[in-house]
This record gives C-alpha cells, sequence and structure tokens, in this order.
C-alpha cells in the first residue's frame, strides 16, 4: 500500500513579474524625467537664425469673395482692398505655398474682381484659382 506523505509546502506568490514590471515603470519615469537644471549650469552663447519658418502647417487656401455690391470677404470677414493686399503679403512671406480661391458674383462688376486679382498676383500667391460654375 502506497503511503502519501503531508506536503508541508505553503502556496507562494511568484513576485518577478511584478518586480520586471517595477524596474521597467522606473526606468521609464527615469528616461522620461526633464532635467533641466543642467541646461543652464555651463554658459554657453546659442546660435541665433537667419530666417523664421512657420513650424506648424500653414492653410491650404484662403478664400476671397467679390460680391455683387463689391465689398471683399477675406474667409468670411469683411475687408478692404489696402488690408487684403497687406494680408496677402503677409501670409506670402509666412506660407510660400499658400493657395487663394477668389470667388466673384456673376452679376457684379468685373472693377473689383480684376483689382483683387492683380493684389494677389502682386503678393506673390503661389497658386491662384478662380471659382466658377459649370453651365449646363
Amino acid at each position: 500500500m502506497a503511503i502519501r506523505l503531508p506536503r508541508n509546502d505553503d502556496p507562494t506568490i511568484n513576485l518577478t513579474p511584478m518586480i520586471d514590471v517595477v524596474f521597467l515603470l522606473i526606468i521609464f519615469f527615469m528616461v522620461g524625467a526633464k532635467f533641466s537644471q543642467s541646461e543652464g549650469r555651463i554658459p554657453v552663447n546659442v546660435p541665433g537664425v537667419d530666417r523664421l519658418q512657420s513650424l506648424v502647417r500653414g492653410p491650404d487656401r484662403w478664400v476671397v469673395e467679390v460680391s455683387k455690391d463689391g465689398k471683399i470677404f477675406l474667409d468670411g470677414q469683411e475687408t478692404t482692398l489696402t488690408q487684403l493686399g497687406i494680408d496677402l503679403k503677409r501670409a506670402a512671406t509666412s506660407y510660400p505655398d499658400l493657395g487663394v480661391v477668389v470667388r466673384g458674383d456673376g452679376a457684379g462688376t468685373l472693377e473689383t474682381y480684376a483689382r483683387v486679382l492683380s493684389l494677389c498676383s502682386s503678393a506673390g500667391i503661389a497658386h491662384l484659382d478662380v471659382a466658377v460654375r459649370k453651365l449646363h
């Protein structure tokens, strides 16, 4: 007859995975910590830059609308020809690939519409589009 001996082994919890996770968390927080004190210890003359460029993506297209009565709107905001020229020149230097879509009312006069197109051209707008609708 086989005699069974009582087992005195206590159930244990394996702590190895938990210790691994704790070490990984410690390493993650040590690597991700910002040590700003070391940045200011040594006096260094940081070089300057010649021309600043915007790091954010610029607008895809601006929409300039000319109403029937000759009012000018830039992206829904009413503006004047002078202010439009200033805004276009500033935008063309900041965003060289800026595109402008010019929409004019078909019942309006051609004079204001032509002036807006001329302003866009003289401001150096790279991509100039004219909005039209297809006739049936």
